[in-house]
Order: C-alpha cells, then structure tokens, then sequence
C-alpha cells in the first residue's frame, strides 16, 4: 500500500509533520466512502483518522463518526477541522468503545500500521450483527511514467500484505469485497515538498537528510516544467470491506439495540453522546 513499514516509531511521525500531512494529503472520492459504508445514514468508527480526509467525506454523506487516532497534534487538528465529529484518543489494538456499537469501522491509509493479532478482534467486537469492516489507500498510479519517477525519488510504493488476506484468514468476517476509484489532486511547487514531507519515511530523517531529499524534490518539480500552473498528479483509491461473522452469544436483538433507550449511540464505554440523523 501507499505506506513505508519499517519500523514502530514511523507510525508515530505524522503528529510532528501534521501541518504538512494536513495541507498536501489527497483526499479521498466520496463515491469511494460511499462503497466502504453505505448509502444509508450509519454510525462509523473511524481508526487512524489523522487529520480527517476520510471523515470529512463520511461526514458530508450524513453518517456520524467517531474518529480515533492515537496521536494528539492529529487529532487535534481534526477536530479543528471537523468539529462535529466526536473523536476519542486511541489505539486500533484497544479500542475505548463498547461492544457491538457501530454500523462500520474504516481505516484509511492506517490498518498496514496495526497489530492485526489484537487489531481484529478489536474492530470485531465494535461492530453491530450485520456491521462492515472498510479499508482505503491512496495509491498514486505509478502506470504513469512521471509518476513512477515521483515514486522512485521519494519511496517506491511497497506492496504490503493484502489486506483481504489478513481479514478472511482472521475467521472474524465474512468475503472481501474490492474496489477502486480513479482521482487527481493537484499539486504545485510548494505542496509537492509538504506532500513529500508528510511522508514517514522523510519525517524520520535527520534535518540535513530532509533538506536533501526536499532540493531533490524541487529540482524534479522544476525539471518536469509545469511552473506556477502545476500538475495533476493521479491516485486510485483502492477499497477493501467485508462484513463482521455473528459473534458468539449476541442475541439477534442486541445489534438492534445499542443504547438502553434504543436510540443510536456513539459505542463508547458512556454512551454519552446520541447521534441525531434528522
């Protein structure tokens, strides 16, 4: 996928460069939201939120969203972004939320970071009888020749494990279900080196390394001659979901029922916060 594992501490990389992650990200395709969760108003936790490009469009479809991550400058800035999403401060691997809550849980540009061992049962046990698992990466489409040059100077996209594998072979969902989605952001000089900085692989560097790799960056943009008017660069958005097996002992009404009072509820251990779809 469109991320570099390598070790631990890049997972943890991002908050230091979230002013970066959050002005040259791409977003994602709202029909691409659309297919990991549905047409119909769901509840929706969201695992590895970052700054909030996946929850802006689950928010614009009418669906209400928890939005976790485990690190706080992200967070923060997507509640600066998003103040109608209520965000929790969490690991996939220990979910704060109760059992059986939400109608889906998504991860974009994230589950390659998790524990799958503890990861999986974890998002399992959030999701309502019937509730879906989604996953999402950008991908730049590196079919392009330019493209595939961008991606040789900053970090080859490596193809991690399947996500579908790692789900089916859990024996906690059901079939995986793929698509894809075509779409462009348009960069310029100056956010083709934040897109690049946002990077884990270029926000671990030391500063004279980053320094490098950023003149790198701009002789590129510069030698390929779009100038002020900058250039489309080309994403497919590659989704994956699947739906939760029935869980041991739940009662066909539980899922029905996720607040005492029956209303829709956010799933956390409080059940403080109703999420109102009128």
């Amino acid at each position: 996928m469109d991320e570099e594992r390598a070790t631990p501490d890049w997972a943890h990389s991002f908050g230091g460069v979230v002013d970066a992650y959050d002005r040259a990200r791409p977003t994602y395709p709202r029909e691409a939201a659309q297919w990991l969760v549905g047409q119909e108003a769901a509840t929706v936790l969201e695992l590895g939120a970052g700054t909030g490009k996946l929850t802006e469009q689950l928010l614009a479809l009418g669906h209400g969203v928890v939005a976790t991550d485990p690190d706080t400058a992200m967070l923060e800035r997507l509640k600066r972004n998003l103040p109608e999403a209520s965000t929790l401060l969490a690991h996939a691997e220990d979910l704060p939320v109760g059992d059986h809550g939400f109608d889906a849980v998504v991860a974009a540009q994230a589950f390659h970071w998790f524990d799958l061992d503890l990861a999986l049962p974890e998002i399992a046990r959030a999701l309502k009888r019937g509730g879906r698992v989604g996953l999402i990466w950008n991908q730049r489409d590196e079919t392009i020749p330019w493209v595939r040059r961008l991606g040789e100077l900053i970090g080859t996209q490596e193809q991690l494990d399947e996500p579908a594998a790692a789900l089916a072979e859990s024996g906690l969902f059901g079939e995986v279900e793929e698509a894809s989605f075509k779409h462009w952001q348009q960069i310029d000089r100056t956010s083709i080196q934040q897109l690049v900085l946002s990077r884990s692989n270029v926000a671990v560097l030391d500063e004279e390394a980053r320094a490098a790799k950023m003149a790198e960056v701009v002789a590129f943009y510069d030698g390929f001659g779009r100038g002020m008017d900058g250039m489309q660069l080309p994403y497919v958005a590659r989704c994956f979901r699947a739906t939760v097996l029935d869980h041991p002992g739940q009662e066909p009404d539980e899922a029905e029922n996720a607040s005492e009072d029956g209303g829709p509820s956010d799933g956390t251990d409080t059940d403080m916060l109703l999420i109102d779809f009128r």
